[in-house]
């Protein structure tokens, strides 16, 4: 072979000569390999209070990830998420993920959302810091549940605050439930029981 270009390294995997200098099909080839590896206990994200909440530890338990807000008329679901947590909470976690993007529902500071979320509510299921849930700055883990959301069928799965994931024990996506749906619903609690 002759010079090594760094980037092609990975076309030699699926080529015998490397394209030089063709960065777009090289990005593509790598983002192929990163998503298809890619899964739910690849992720890590900041806590609400510090720390940091990583998904790897969550094998074998389903995960309930929601979009949470302050502001919102769906905001009194967080008793029933707590309420799910309590009842489920040796085979379920529960994940909430402030986001502002709907309407302005979440404008606090992190400081107020957790002071917000256990005054009210006495939420103790873990929260984390509030990231944005669509739109070009979507966190990367919102990123890869709408991915696998659409992978279902599901075209526009966040719609508003309140959108819950559900992850099986295994971290395959198995439904995705829209901000209407009660917490405590056999929607959901029936994946549980």
């Amino acid at each position: 072979m002759k010079e090594i270009d760094p980037g092609s390294t990975i076309l030699r995997i699926f080529c015998i000569r490397p394209v030089k200098n063709n960065l777009m099909i090289k990005a593509a080839i790598v983002a192929m390999i990163l998503t298809a590896a890619m899964s739910i206990y690849d992720f890590k994200v900041a806590g609400l209070e510090g720390g940091e909440i990583d998904f790897s530890k969550y094998k074998g338990k389903k995960i309930l990830i929601v979009n949470t807000a302050s502001k919102c008329g769906y905001t009194p679901q967080y008793e029933e998420l707590q309420q799910l947590h309590e009842k489920y909470k040796d085979k379920l976690v529960v994940i909430g993920f402030p986001a502002n993007n709907f309407g302005g529902q979440e404008p606090g500071s992190k400081e107020d959302i957790a002071e917000f979320c256990k005054r009210n509510y006495g939420v103790t299921f873990q929260m984390a810091e509030k990231v944005s849930v669509v739109g070009d700055d979507i966190h990367p883990l919102f990123k890869y549940l709408t991915d696998e959301a659409k992978k279902m069928g599901v075209e526009k799965p966040i719609g508003w605050n309140f959108t819950k994931f559900l992850v099986d024990e295994k971290g395959k996506l198995v439904k995705v439930f829209p901000s209407k749906v009660k917490p405590m619903s056999e929607e959901i609690t029936k994946y549980l029981n």
